[in-house]
């Protein structure tokens, strides 16, 4: 099922040339500075229960592409009104062609052949093969979430939490005496986004966790700032926020408290919530100069795109949908004033690729407080690294990159998504050394850095 020359060239020499650059890097160690899985995995380290809640359920992608088609897993339920998860395996199965030609389909051929030894494609007939030979793996202690993990070589992995989390299993974790890094990283768009469900609970929940007056502007940025430093006592680096815009804004104390004010009587206009989310991404980077936290921007998603899905079913079902989002002018009020201040570490993602050469290239090959992430979600694919690479290298070369995020809930995905991503690279790279653009040593270089070590550097890891 896996062609060892997957995704290089078909041209000789520099096919040759990739594959020797992907000698180099194949087998490094995996570092996840950014994704979704659960830290409860790794805490409790019990046995997947099944091949559908380890390979189906955490998998928008995978859900995405059934609902477009009018198969609706989520409601397939057994007699006790529970979701039949065999009966959803089988129908995934019988589907499985429709993700012919997409990541996803590479992304778990690489898990089906890598991690479960199978060999032959998953189809209507080989469905109930599948689902017996997964289940008999997942049962044997090999394949426990801790055990993939250093099955994978992973590093370090980072997972993403609100707020108010306890983190009670990175804290279990560091107790346990892995020798494995799983650490968090805060998440605070519940607090921050007027338009996040429950919002003015949630400024509640924030007072509460913190002890911190959240009624007011002051007591509640010392409220993030309290709930940041536990963040980074359990090991985290880094913050992430994903808004529909990049836009910031800089208003002064009073005009920022007045703001605030009327986002706290729920009844403010959409250009308010704006306006809040705005300022809110300036305090955030002016924390991060205080604590030493990595920020994130996740920026550019229509998020729950699906009313009637989000309503059923609730967030994260794949109804998120690439916008238009603009940089240059969004981005300069918190530039304006922390662009040139190297204690800040913004990394900025983009479901808008027009952006990458027009703006975000050209920011980060000039301000030393930007670093650009990798190609994020939609284009977290070979096509879409590609593109990225040819967009973003020549002006703002590889260093103002972070390497790769794997960005996922989905476990047994993550070596998949790192193999794609070195293979890319080795490719594009290997085109480079056949032009006589670069030597086959500095690829070489730049390679393991794509792979490792820009990660560990862009995330303090």
């Amino acid at each position: 099922m896996l062609h060892p020359d997957r995704l290089f060239s078909t041209d000789p020499s520099k096919k040759a040339i990739a594959r020797r650059l992907y000698n180099e890097v194949g087998t490094l160690p995996l570092i996840c500075p950014h994704g979704h899985t659960d830290p409860a995995w790794f805490a409790d380290n019990n046995h997947f229960s099944d091949p559908t809640a380890l390979l189906i359920l955490p998998d928008h992608y995978v859900r995405r592409m059934l609902v477009s088609q009018g198969i609706q897993v989520l409601d397939m339920l057994d007699p006790q009104g529970q979701l039949d998860h065999r009966a959803i395996w089988t129908c995934f199965a019988k589907h499985y062609y429709l993700f012919r030609g997409t990541p996803t389909q590479l992304w778990l051929d690489h898990t089906f052949s890598s991690l479960f030894g199978l060999t032959k494609p998953l189809c209507a007939s080989t469905a109930d093969t599948y689902y017996e030979h997964i289940s008999s793996c997942i049962a044997q202690d090999s394949f426990r979430p801790r055990a993939i993990v250093e099955r994978f070589n992973i590093e370090l992995i980072t997972t993403t939490e609100g707020p108010c989390d306890t983190l009670e299993h990175h804290q279990h974790i560091n107790q346990s005496g892995w020798d494995k890094r799983v650490i968090s990283s805060y998440r605070p768009d519940s607090v921050i986004d007027p338009d996040a469900p429950g919002f003015l609970q949630n400024l509640e929940a924030l007072g509460q966790c913190s002890g911190e007056d959240t009624t007011t502007w002051i007591g509640y940025l010392n409220a993030h700032r309290n709930r940041r430093a536990f963040f980074a006592s359990l090991g985290a680096t880094s913050t992430d926020h994903g808004h529909p815009t990049a836009q910031t804004l800089d208003l002064s104390n009073a005009d920022a408290q007045k703001l605030f004010d009327i986002i706290r009587t729920g009844t403010s206009s959409p250009s308010d919530r704006e306006k809040f989310r705005a300022q809110m991404l300036t305090e955030m980077a002016a924390m991060s100069i205080e604590d030493g936290l990595v920020m994130q921007l996740h920026a550019g998603s229509y998020r729950n795109h699906s009313p009637t899905v989000f309503e059923t079913f609730g967030t994260d079902q794949g109804f998120d949908i690439p916008q238009p989002t603009a940089y240059v002018n969004a981005l300069k009020p918190l530039l304006d004033k922390f662009g040139m201040d190297t204690r800040l570490s913004l990394i900025l993602f983009t479901l808008d690729e027009t952006s990458y050469g027009r703006e975000l290239a050209p920011l980060a090959g000039a301000y030393p407080t930007i670093k650009l992430g990798p190609a994020w979600w939609f284009f977290d694919s070979p096509a879409g690294m590609l593109r990225y690479r040819e967009m973003v290298t020549e002006t703002a070369g590889f260093y103002n990159t972070v390497g790769f995020n794997d960005d996922t809930r989905a476990l047994p995905s993550i070596a998949a998504r790192h193999d794609v991503a070195r293979r890319v690279d080795c490719t594009f790279l290997a085109d480079k050394v056949a032009r006589h653009i670069m030597s086959e040593d500095d690829a070489r270089d730049v390679a393991i850095d794509l792979a490792y070590s820009l990660a560990k550097k862009a995330y303090k890891l």
